[in-house]
């Protein structure tokens, strides 16, 4: 099938008013993540590391959003709002856990002014007591963080996702 007369020449003024548009349009404007901004960043994933380390169920929930999601591994559904994460992380139970290693390597921070993302590894250990048996469990895996900035300019954790092999007990 032949093309109609002028389908080339159509074509051809389309993509041209498409780059001149482009041309035309205005830069990007978005904000890009200020050093004060990635420093805050790295300060908030710290207080949450920490506060696992400390066994400080605050610190942790205070790095977080109040309306925050975790995707945990292993395809488990999400987990959404600080209520559904206190019963995913400290569930009523005489089970006792404690972090006994959280290293985070970080790989990348980016975003703009509002919304940042830091992509990066962790390796977890922790111990488990329950009715006076104790394991010793590990893992490590990759994780992805994303950052809301708040009104008074620190950075908060709105969405948290990780992905790592079944747990490895010691």
């Amino acid at each position: 099938m032949r093309p109609f007369p002028g389908a080339r020449f159509a074509t051809f003024a389309t993509l041209c008013i498409a780059l001149m548009v482009r041309g035309s349009a205005q830069p990007d404007r978005r904000e890009t993540l200020s050093a004060s901004d990635v420093a805050g960043i790295r300060a908030d994933l710290e207080r949450y590391r920490s506060g696992w380390l400390a066994n400080d169920a605050d610190a942790v929930r205070k790095s977080f959003t109040k309306d925050a999601v975790l995707m945990p591994h292993h395809g488990l559904a999400p987990v959404v709002g600080m209520a559904a994460i206190n019963e995913f992380w400290w569930p009523a139970s005489t089970t006792r856990t404690t972090i006994t290693k959280f290293e985070q390597t970080i790989d990348e921070i980016g975003g703009d002014g509002k919304l940042a993302y830091v992509r990066g590894r962790s390796e977890v250990a922790w111990r488990v007591e329950d009715q006076g048996k104790i394991q010793h469990w590990h893992n490590s895996g990759n994780f992805m963080t994303i950052l809301k900035k708040q009104a008074d300019g620190g950075w908060l954790i709105s969405h948290l996702i990780w992905d790592d092999p079944p747990n490895q007990l010691e």
